[in-house]
């Protein structure tokens, strides 16, 4: 997910994403754990995500 998809997201929906995403990060780490992970790199993208998606809703605020 780009910065500027999640730019183009209201606040709402930014903390949904942010839930399902922390979610999803759960799930795979909990695969890894247990050596059922088949890609690896998708914890990367979830946690790159993730930081994306608050940097953003830290400006949003910032703005206000």
């Amino acid at each position: 997910m780009k910065a500027t998809e999640i730019r183009d997201l209201s606040v709402d929906e930014m903390n949904e994403k942010l839930v399902s995403l922390k979610e999803e990060l759960f799930s795979l780490r909990f695969q890894h754990a247990v050596n059922q992970l088949d890609n690896t790199a998708r914890l990367k993208d979830v946690k790159k995500d993730i930081a994306r998606i608050k940097t953003v809703l830290r400006a949003a605020d910032a703005n206000q």
